[in-house]
């Protein structure tokens, strides 16, 4: 009988890592998620969990993949699958590029050089955020990668100007425009928290720091957290004394950002940046030939992750119309809702060149460090091979609306 027992039952060894335990028992984004909710204080992950007003737009980015069903074809020899894509003319092991975030220190003290890091060993492409935690030098230093930077356009232009200068210097490959914030979306879950940028101190604080106290020792022993591409300029938080100051993001956002911003100021920046210029926030059909119109080298399909008009279309539900008017003459990028591998066949079977993912690698940031990136890239990765075997396609470049039954 004990001999019978030893052959059925073998005991687990103990992980001591507790990174290396919490991810392996992560199956999904989701789970990412819950432990990132687990780990986080209220406060910031909300930050990064919410989105405007009802957080409709929110929940049909995602909702929006899965109406979308498959056609698999069988008896196709899988053996070798290719995940493999040309995008400006660079090999990406898979058809994903690393979405800016704002911020992102507060999810962890190594925030973007933690992501730019990950990215790096991936072969992705990771996009910097001017309102990042983390300067263009500070991201260059710890990547050798191939960094974009994404611009939100300051009523400063010389501020523009000279973020515009210090990337050419560092040696980012391409732009990323953002369109979609004339004004910043009203985000109720943050209103409600009185949420600022860093966190304010309060008796709120120090009850949260006790229910996370991994979070807390962690923010308390790392540096300040600023905005590390605008710190000095005078313009908000980060003044020209050098000193931060916690803001209200809707305001402060208001009060810097060019509500004005034009067509015209496409030719603007294409006469200060010799690099790939792509259009971050397109929502219509209309608007993307308008931008080709324009000359740019990519598209983002996004509602900026439903935090700004709630309201606004999915942009898996744009990728088809859009490819059908512009394809071939503009790159189209799928920012919004991503999850899975098999989110990321559907997008580019439906004509998009590659998705852009952002709530993802946050919340594997916030459940494990830069290890939980790695993590949710892996995951990413894995899930598209599978999926493409499950479907019967061997490459990217088979991929077509063939594989898609319905939407």
């Amino acid at each position: 009988m004990l001999e019978t027992l030893r052959s059925v039952i073998q005991f687990r060894p103990v992980e001591l890592d507790g990174v290396k335990r919490r991810l392996s028992r992560a199956a999904n984004v989701e789970d990412l998620r819950r432990l990132a909710r687990r780990r986080l204080p209220g406060g910031v992950f909300d930050y990064i969990d919410g989105a405007a007003e009802d957080e409709r737009t929110l929940a049909a980015n995602t909702d929006a993949f899965g109406r979308i069903t498959f056609a698999p074809r069988v008896l196709r020899d899988v053996s070798t699958i290719d995940t493999t894509v040309s995008l400006f003319g660079e090999q990406l092991p898979f058809p994903v590029v690393l979405s800016p975030t704002g911020f992102t220190r507060i999810a962890d003290p190594q925030g973007e050089l933690a992501v730019a890091r990950a990215a790096q060993r991936a072969g992705l492409p990771y996009t910097l955020s001017t309102l990042a935690t983390r300067s263009i030098e500070e991201v260059r230093a710890a990547s050798t990668g191939d960094l974009w930077f994404q611009v939100y356009v300051w009523r400063d232009r010389g501020l523009t100007e000279s973020m515009l200068e210090r990337a050419a210097a560092a040696g980012y490959s391409t732009i990323v425009i953002t369109v979609d914030t004339a004004v910043l979306g009203r985000r109720e879950r943050d209103v409600r928290r009185g949420f600022t940028l860093p966190p304010k101190i309060g008796l709120d604080t120090f009850v949260a720091g006790a229910l996370k106290p991994s979070w807390t020792l962690a923010f308390l022993r790392a540096e300040p957290i600023r905005f590390a591409n605008v710190s000095g300029s005078g313009s908000g938080t980060g003044a020209t004394d050098g000193s931060d100051t916690a803001v209200n993001l809707a305001q402060y956002i208001n009060s810097q950002f060019e509500p004005a911003l034009s067509w015209a100021d496409v030719d603007w920046f294409r006469a200060r940046w010799n690099g790939r210029i792509v259009l971050k926030g397109i929502q219509t059909v209309a608007d993307a030939q308008l931008a080709v119109e324009h000359g740019v080298d990519a598209i983002a399909l996004s509602n900026h992750g439903g935090r700004q008009l709630d309201g606004a279309p999915a942009p898996i539900d744009l990728v088809a119309p859009v490819a059908d008017a512009v394809g071939g003459r503009t790159a189209i990028l799928c920012d919004g809702g991503v999850r899975r591998g098999s989110d990321i066949v559907k997008a580019v079977a439906l004509g998009a060149d590659a998705c852009m993912i952002g709530r993802a690698y946050l919340y594997a940031l916030g459940a494990g460090g830069e290890r939980g990136v790695d993590h949710v890239l892996a995951f990413l990765h894995e899930g598209m091979k599978r999926t493409m075997s499950l479907s019967g396609v061997t490459s990217v470049k088979e991929l077509d609306r063939d594989l898609i039954a319905s939407r």
